[in-house]
């Protein structure tokens, strides 16, 4: 295990439609694609939670800490919205000093991200990914249910300023809802240096309504994207990594790249090497694990830093060797997306 993501808070800004779908848009989309008419899906309920429910700052740097000593290399911070909770530069700041850390990333929908982008460049984050679903206004809040592209296009444009290298943008492609724009997207990012990630539309929405219908598969995303563009492969991050990467072959270097992360249709859980930390102090050692490992009662017990370890390296071996998704076994975790953090 290298990667450890980290939630800092279930909260929200946006509603979009493959998370927390929740407006009369997303509504009509679902109504109008569902192959069962005769039954509308059964959205999970939120329960929101006090403050004292969610990990302290200190908590969630005292957990980060123990995992880099157990080889932990790469931390970022999601959502949720991460940057609807307060003063997340002190939590970077507390993150960067960790020795052992070569990776500190933040994931937002840039919607608050320009007020907190300086700080967070001081505070010693030096990579932000961007959710960016679609490029057109009305588009864009038919899928998030917020008027919001304008604030997050000035977001990417204030991150590249302030250095902030690679900008990565993720775009989770849904049929008949953004798929038309894919082309659209890949030269946005061809034109702005950016990297942009086309997602597979994942199972898990409140309102349990995801059909493999409304998947565009990452094959069919690169055979159009080789269609419109000289396309070449860029090779692997690293064994892990989550995306195959294709660059411009007309292009300058810097000029902007490709990822294609397909969970659904070609998983890669085989070597995945992610962990992922809940606001609420659960261990999550898949995005769809049925069963979470609560490590919150011995952060605010007694337990030593050597419990702690102990602890970690027994749930970790209980990560799961796949997951089941498209299979007539699958199950949908309880928690949504919001709630587990990206």
């Amino acid at each position: 295990m290298r990667d450890l993501r980290i939630s800092i808070t279930d909260r929200c800004n946006f509603r979009c439609l493959y998370c927390l779908p929740e407006t009369e848009a997303a509504a009509d989309f679902y109504r109008r694609k569902s192959t069962d008419s005769t039954e509308a899906p059964q959205p999970i309920q939120h329960e929101w939670k006090p403050r004292s429910h969610f990990l302290t700052y200190e908590e969630i740097t005292r957990v980060a800490r123990i995992a880099t000593d157990l080889g932990v290399t790469k931390l970022r911070l999601t959502g949720g919205e991460p940057l609807l909770r307060r003063a997340v530069p002190e939590l970077v700041r507390q993150l960067s000093e960790l020795e052992g850390i070569d990776d500190l990333a933040l994931t937002t929908n840039g919607f608050h991200f320009d007020k907190h982008a300086e700080a967070l460049r001081a505070a010693g984050l030096r990579r932000v990914t961007f959710s960016l679903d679609s490029l057109d206004r009305d588009n864009f809040k038919k899928l998030t249910g917020r008027d919001g592209l304008g604030e997050l296009l000035t977001a990417i444009t204030r991150a590249r300023e302030l250095g902030f290298a690679p900008v990565k943008v993720n775009a989770v492609i849904i049929r008949d809802l953004n798929d038309h724009e894919i082309e659209a997207l890949a030269q946005f990012a061809r034109e702005e240096a950016l990297t942009m990630r086309f997602i597979e539309f994942m199972p898990l929405d409140s309102s349990r309504a995801w059909q493999r219908e409304h998947v565009v598969t990452g094959r069919e995303i690169r055979d159009r994207l080789q269609a419109a563009f000289d396309l070449e492969p860029a090779g692997m991050e690293h064994a892990a990594a989550t995306a195959t990467r294709w660059r411009f072959k007309d292009g300058k270097e810097g000029q902007g790249e490709i990822g294609l992360i397909t969970p659904v249709s070609e998983p890669f859980c085989g070597q995945c090497n992610r962990l992922r930390l809940t606001a609420d102090g659960k261990i999550r050692t898949c995005l769809f694990s049925l069963h979470e490992h609560d490590l919150k009662p011995l952060l605010r017990g007694n337990a030593t830093d050597t419990d702690i370890t102990d602890w970690l390296q027994a749930v970790v071996l209980k990560k799961e060797p796949r997951h089941h998704i498209g299979e007539t076994d699958f199950e949908q975790p309880d928690r949504t997306m919001s709630a587990i953090g990206g």
